[in-house]
């Protein structure tokens, strides 16, 4: 059969003449044209599971004694055990297993107290040894579960499997002079002690599967066994997604998604895959089981190479390090310095702070944001106004700046101590915003800026009495349209009122004294 012409140029088929020639012309103009419409994806139901690969919380490599901290210069946390040099023998990180634990118990996984270390082989410039050190038949955990909520549905997602193993390092294709002709090459990362979480195929969406990362990431970070930064490559992502027509039980053959770094870029690759698979199978086509790489410029999901299955990489058990055994007593001891999870805190909140659901879930986005709302929250004795402003004021500043709450120039203390300012009668609210941001900005206490400035709330009666009268005798027209029926009319004297005394009369105050020198 002649050979297809240039289809990125825009020309036709060469043959097109040909039965043949004309399907697969159909079926690559389907496919270039564009992806499935909302009509022909919503045939086919996706199918998707999720590879997570978490860095976990060591100072060290897993089996050497390097460092892996983020940005440092390139190829100065290397070693012998990392380069694979000959002689060099690995060791395993207590602590990291330690954590990998932590999280398998987090996620409600078995953990096994017979677990082993194979050899993954396979050749990659960043892998020095030309294996990966990783877990295989005899994983470290199995069977955990995670909930989920999307839109107010609760689903729960299987997990498979975690299972320990050793990061590969870097290989950087552009940002250099010569990156036309060369890529380079950078193992600091290269040994990092990594847990993979291994979903079952339970989600089927991609508001599941994003859904699924966010909880995941939550409960990873609460139980101490990462800081999950996705900036500094502490959370990867492999998404493998398939589709069946609606009704059918057989899965559909699966595409693997590699190493997606935000979760906003799962969620369109994702989207783009069941949209592309969609289109391919309505022109008679058929997926084909692949590594995909998402482009975060064009949002389109591109062929890597053919997907390999286990057989491919050969594994054996690793010679060079003994059976990891996980005594019942060592699990206990680490699932007793457990601290609280998501859930747990959530459900605490609400019942223990008269929280609602929603407030309990925005403020547990972050285990930083929860201890702050707390630290307020007791220091104030005011939860529910606590919870107001970390969400409100405090969020919207930080947010603002390009801050995290860890990072917040107010501390919990601080701010507990203007809502006790408000509560006692010495600010409104409207001054307590005005304090808050120069709070914000100047770094002092509340108390010291409402001294400096005289900020402190009018609340003095007679004071006050003095100042309505004197309003009411200068507006006889306002005060004939009150007593007239025009009782919305008593705005005009609030605002009087407060223009008077810059916005520090008590407002309940005010309105108390107003109603009863207007209705008398």
């Amino acid at each position: 059969m002649p050979p297809l012409a240039n289809r990125s140029a825009g020309k036709p088929c060469y043959n097109s003449s040909f039965p043949l020639g004309r399907a697969v012309c159909k079926l690559m103009s389907i496919v270039d044209a564009g992806l499935a419409d909302a009509a022909t994806i919503a045939k086919y139901e996706p199918v998707i599971g999720l590879e997570v690969h978490v860095q976990l919380k060591t100072n060290t490599k897993i089996f050497s004694a390097s460092s892996h901290e983020f940005g440092n210069a390139p190829n100065t946390q290397t070693d012998p055990v990392v380069l694979g040099l000959p002689g060099a023998l690995p060791v395993l990180n207590r602590k990291a297993v330690a954590l990998a634990v932590r999280a398998s118990l987090a996620l409600d996984c078995r953990v096994n107290r017979y677990s082993q270390f194979a050899r993954k082989n396979y050749f990659y410039p960043d892998l020095p040894k030309g294996y990966q050190i990783s877990q295989y038949d005899k994983p470290l955990a199995e069977r955990g579960l995670l909930d989920i909520d999307v839109n107010g549905t609760r689903k729960r997602i299987g997990i498979t499997r975690l299972h320990m193993e050793e990061d590969a390092g870097k290989t950087v294709h552009d940002g250099f002079s010569d990156s036309q002709r060369y890529s380079y090459v950078d193992l600091n990362r290269a040994g990092a002690p990594l847990c993979e979480i291994v979903s079952e195929p339970d989600i089927r969406s991609s508001e599941e599967a994003v859904a699924y990362l966010n909880e995941l990431k939550l409960i990873v970070q609460f139980s101490g066994a990462s800081d999950c930064d996705m900036e500094k490559g502490q959370l990867r992502c492999d998404a493998n997604v398939s589709i069946r027509p609606r009704g059918q039980k057989e899965f559909g053959t699966r595409c693997e998604i590699k190493n997606v770094n935000s979760f906003r870029y799962v969620k369109q690759a994702i989207e783009y895959e069941i949209a592309r698979q969609a289109a391919l199978l309505e022109a008679g086509g058929t997926v084909i089981q692949e590594t995909r790489l998402f482009n975060t410029a064009t949002g389109a999901t591109a062929g890597m190479r053919g997907k390999e299955e286990a057989h491919d990489y050969r594994y054996f058990p690793e010679p060079d390090l003994p059976p990891l055994i996980v005594s019942d007593a060592w699990q206990q001891e680490i699932r007793g310095a457990m601290p609280e999870l998501p859930p747990a805190k959530r459900r605490r909140f609400v019942a223990e702070y008269g929280l609602s659901e929603y407030d309990a879930r925005v403020l547990t986005l972050t285990k930083a944001a929860a201890d702050y709302f707390e630290a307020a929250a007791q220091a104030s004795s005011r939860p529910k106004t606590a919870a107001n402003w970390v969400q409100g004021e405090l969020m919207g500043a930080l947010n603002a700046a390009g801050k995290k709450i860890e990072d917040s120039p107010i501390a919990a203390e601080e701010l507990a101590a203007l809502i006790k300012l408000i509560h006692d009668g010495s600010l409104s609210g409207k001054l307590a915003k005005e304090v808050f941001a120069k709070m914000f900005a100047g770094g002092k206490s509340a108390a010291e800026i409402v001294a400096a400035e005289g900020l402190q709330q009018i609340s003095d009666t007679g004071e006050l009495e003095a100042i309505i009268a004197d309003l009411l005798a200068k507006s006889p027209q306002q005060v004939a349209q009150y007593r007239g029926g025009k009782t919305g009319v008593i705005g005009f004297f609030v605002g009087g009122v407060m223009r008077a005394t810059r916005g520090q009369a008590n407002p309940k105050l005010v309105n108390e004294l107003l109603k009863k020198a207007l209705d008398g």
